[in-house]
């Protein structure tokens, strides 16, 4: 039975087409796996799929203007979208469990029916109920993910869409993921999933469809379409110089008091690449935002010899400017209405007293090299992928020209080739300034091929 069917469809952002004449039609129960590299017009198409587009961007259908025109079936319970990056879609001031029980008002009167469809949305989802009366910034980036599924399938749509869902997963959380995904389809839910990530289209199988700029160029079975991964070379690293970065003793609840770094000691040379990975929930982000001021802990986090405030606001100029951090979500941390070569710039003018003019020359220099071209650095963050916009992230905290960079999860958007092309990157940006990085990272076959030593976060506790 077809429960989607669109045909037709077209995305603009001012004069610059995002999606040519895209076809699609979805059976009720089936996986749709659309591939294609970061900037291929996934995401686009995932929000057109929902009668929605970014700030900026024009939808449209063959043969007229009207996007509304484009979907000759529609589901009767609708469509939901698991976003790329789900703490997006998570309300930052509200208690995770009162969203969920609004959102299943829509659905059940009865307050009953309410509770029950919220007990079987997190069931479905494998979100412990006792979050539940926790917020969004009190979750790990697993648990957060975890939420936004209840939240997706709460209302119990007919389809959902999921834009890169295992984004920042390590592989455990992921294969849980995978499983959650079969229930649902067996359950008859259709799914669309937008992902560069080639073993988890594998393990859904189904049909699939490859988007290249915009157009689709391929469609098939996923069997069909996907060949052997070919692995990829990436630089390696080189031995570390003098200590640069020293933490002792960094420790951190949360509001209710669990402990969630446990007196942490690490060291970091200078110029050497540092891999820090765990699983969800283990207190790798935590451990990254300490050590860049985002997040106030007991302890002590030294560069070059010098005390740092715990936190960032207490740090002079030059001390921020020594620790730079790139946010695995890089949709939170650009501004929307300003262009993104603007904005990656800004460091360089505030931190370095470099001119204006300067300081956008160097931004493109830097953003070229990472493979984000000029016409698209002039558009704003809104037009961009989820891959582009990560490597304008790193583009901006490296014209700082810090000392420690610290990054987290900034491969987890990308598909291999534009991973290993940011990985290389950094190697040699690292190289010409002797900067220490932290590479937060899930993927420990992928840290291991690029980093001098690796940490281990297990339980808030750093394992050599």
């Amino acid at each position: 039975m077809t429960i989607l069917e669109i045909e037709g469809l077209c995305a603009d952002a001012g004069e610059h087409r995002l999606l040519h004449d895209v076809d699609l039609v979805l059976e009720r129960g089936e996986v749709l796996a659309v591939l294609g590299e970061s900037g291929a017009g996934k995401s686009t198409l995932g929000l057109a799929l929902l009668g929605e587009s970014a700030p900026g961007v024009t939808l449209s259908v063959r043969g007229n203007g009207r996007h509304s025109d484009c979907c000759r079936a529609r589901p009767s319970r609708g469509v939901a979208l698991l976003p790329q990056h789900p703490g997006t879609v998570l309300d930052p001031v509200r208690r995770v469990g009162s969203v969920l029980r609004e959102l299943a008002a829509l659905r059940h009167r009865a307050r009953a029916g309410r509770a029950a469809a919220v007990a079987e949305a997190c069931e479905a989802a494998r979100f412990d109920p006792a979050l539940l009366r926790r917020f969004p910034h009190q979750l790990s980036g697993g648990q957060q993910q975890r939420a936004a599924l209840a939240q997706t399938l709460v209302t119990g749509p007919d389809v959902v869409v999921l834009d890169e869902p295992t984004t920042g997963l390590d592989p455990t959380t992921s294969a849980e993921l995978v499983e959650r995904l079969h229930a649902l389809r067996a359950n008859g839910t259709a799914l669309v999933l937008l992902t560069h990530d080639l073993d988890v289209a594998r393990a859904l199988g189904g049909r699939a469809m490859r988007l290249e700029h915009g157009r689709v160029v391929a469609r098939g079975t996923v069997a069909e379409l996907l060949g052997p991964a070919v692995p990829h070379a990436i630089p390696t690293g080189r031995p570390a110089g003098d200590v640069r970065l020293r933490v002792r003793g960094l420790a951190i609840a949360d509001r209710a008091g669990r402990a969630v770094l446990h007196g942490v000691d690490l060291d970091a040379g200078a110029g050497e690449l540092l891999g820090v990975v765990g699983l969800s929930g283990a207190g790798k982000t935590t451990l990254g935002r300490c050590v860049a001021g985002l997040a106030s802990a007991r302890g002590t986090v030294n560069v070059d010899g010098a005390l740092l405030p715990a936190r960032i606001g207490r740090r002079s100029r030059a001390q921020r400017r020594a620790v730079q951090y790139v946010h695995q979500d890089p949709r939170a941390t650009f501004l929307a209405h300003r262009s993104v070569i603007d904005q990656v710039a800004r460091p360089a003018v505030l931190l370095r007293d470099v001119p204006a003019a300067a300081a956008r020359d160097e931004a493109h220099e830097l953003l070229t090299r990472l493979g984000v071209a000029p016409e698209v650095a002039a558009r704003r963050p809104t037009t961009l992928s989820g891959g582009q916009l990560q490597r304008a992230a790193v583009a901006r905290a490296l014209v700082a020209h810090p000392a420690v960079l610290v990054c987290d999860e900034v491969t987890s958007a990308l598909d291999a080739a534009h991973r290993d092309h940011l990985l290389a990157a950094i190697d040699a940006l690292r190289h010409d300034h002797d900067t220490t990085v932290l590479l937060i990272c899930h993927d420990l076959s992928l840290v291991e091929r690029v980093a001098d030593r690796i940490v281990v976060v297990e339980d808030g506790r750093v394992r050599i």
